[in-house]
């Protein structure tokens, strides 16, 4: 029997099946309920204009604050003297780029340069060796594990990458050493990383699943360690074609400040770390503000470092407002600081500024977008994105920091001749991580390093 649409429309509707799903669905949305939610926006002047300007327009440059931009400017009472701004390019490498523009200074000061950078792409070439190592080990040791194991799910989602932290540098340093940027500079994929890590992500996972297939098949931890061997050799010879090859020996050459040419020594690159960097990296410490989390207490990320055999990020939790404090006595002592925040949150990247409400979005669409630090990183809002290295604060007469200077890795040519200033409010709200030497830091702090760390999972919402 032939029936129109419309007759089996009128059918569907009266089966039983059907009247029960729509009493199920008593969350959704009620022709009653969108006439509330419709008749509750008045297309008022303002509105209409609003509609027109955004839908039309660049949401940021219409919600831009002009009197913040007039209050802030970017001159500074205390600045730490830093060679020329470095620029990561197309990669994830900032970490790497502030960990070691934190300890250039006080190279450039005892050799009297005009200007000095390590070779960032010596240590990323280690970084990529070592978390391909550092994941096949953990393939490895998880080898048990059904697949869809959340610890073996988080591994193959993320195996290796051009990211990192603070802890990850000491960690290269130790073991491999530093070499002036002109003995390694840099290589097309060190500044554009993306298909190399998407072709080393490809090819280690592919040796993480074969890892896998011999477990299953009963082969002994013995026969596959040896394998592993075989794959590290074949990620070496990926990083070799797309980074060079590290070197082992150099002799020094460089122009000081006076433009005289110094020849300096043969080196190794641990016996260049040895004799050019004088404090040790093991005095500095994380600290970091998660007001969702216990503060004076210390805690410990699994997986978050670049060495199997080395140790994973470990951090002191404190409150903004301490943290602060000492940033203040080191920038004052000129010792800059690796600092890690939410980057993108009220940026002018052009103008190179930081400040809370630069962008006032509540006044273009008339509804409250507040929420706290501790609501933005428990809902996924925010979380640390990028690092640059604190170098110089402003103050008021009676000493009163009211915005403070990062350098950052974009080149030159962005924000403010590469530099951002960030307020203090701004230093509070989005701040979250920040390394500084022990010294700066009163006992009661110190003793939070004695404390047994609280291990975080590395699929933990901050990381």
């Amino acid at each position: 029997m032939n029936i129109s649409i419309k007759q089996s429309i009128r059918l569907c509707l009266v089966t039983p099946f059907i009247l029960t799903l729509c009493q199920a669905q008593s969350g959704s949305i009620s022709n009653e309920m969108l006439e509330k939610i419709q008749s509750s926006v008045q297309m008022d002047s303002y509105t209409r204009a609003m509609q027109n300007a955004v839908s039309n327009n660049d949401i940021k440059q219409l919600a831009l604050n002009r009197s913040i931009l007039t209050e802030v400017d970017h001159h500074f009472a205390y600045k730490i003297p830093i060679s020329p701004i470095t620029d990561q390019k197309s990669s994830g490498r900032c970490w790497l780029f502030t960990a070691l523009n934190v300890i250039r200074p006080k190279v450039v000061e005892k050799y009297n340069l005009k200007e000095f950078e390590f070779s960032q792409n010596y240590l990323f070439f280690w970084d990529q060796l070592e978390k391909s190592n550092l994941f096949l080990e953990a393939v490895i040791r998880t080898r048990n594990k059904d697949i869809d194991d959340r610890e073996v799910q988080w591994l193959f989602k993320r195996p290796v990458g051009d990211g990192g932290v603070w802890n990850m540098m000491p960690s290269l340093v130790e073991k491999y050493g530093l070499v002036p940027k002109d003995v390694m500079p840099e290589s097309y994929n060190s500044e554009n990383t993306s298909m190399m890590r998407r072709l080393v992500r490809r090819k280690i996972r592919s040796q993480g699943m074969q890892i896998r297939e011999w477990h299953a098949r009963g082969k002994s931890e013995k026969y596959i360690r040896k394998k592993k061997l075989e794959m590290l050799s074949d990620i070496y010879r990926i990083l070799i074609i797309s980074l060079g090859t590290p070197t082992t020996e150099f002799t020094w050459r460089y122009t000081d400040a006076n433009d005289s040419l110094i020849i300096g020594k043969t080196y190794t690159p641990l016996d260049f770390y040895y004799e050019v960097v004088e404090t040790p990296l093991c005095d500095y410490v994380m600290l970091m503000d998660d007001p969702s989390r216990e503060y004076f207490k210390l805690y410990e990320i699994e997986y978050d470092r670049n060495r199997w055999d080395s140790q994973n990020w470990t951090f002191i939790n404190l409150p903004a407002k301490e943290i602060k404090k000492f940033a203040k006595q080191s920038i004052l002592a000129d010792e800059p600081m690796y600092f890690s925040c939410d980057v993108g949150k009220h940026l002018d990247r052009e103008k190179g500024l930081l400040a809370v409400d630069l962008y006032d979005y509540e006044s273009v669409y008339g509804v409250s977008f507040n929420m706290t630090k501790k609501e933005r990183i428990l809902s996924y809002e925010s979380g640390s994105t990028h690092g640059m290295s604190l170098v110089g604060i402003d103050t008021t007469n009676d000493g009163t920091v009211t915005k403070w200077l990062l350098e950052n890795s974009w080149g030159p040519d962005a924000g403010n001749d590469g530099y951002l200033a960030m307020t203090d409010e701004w230093f509070d709200q989005y701040m979250f991580r920040l390394v500084i030497l022990k010294h700066f830091l009163p006992q009661n702090v110190l003793d939070v390093l004695k404390q047994k760390p609280i291990i975080l999972p590395p699929w933990d919402r901050m990381f």
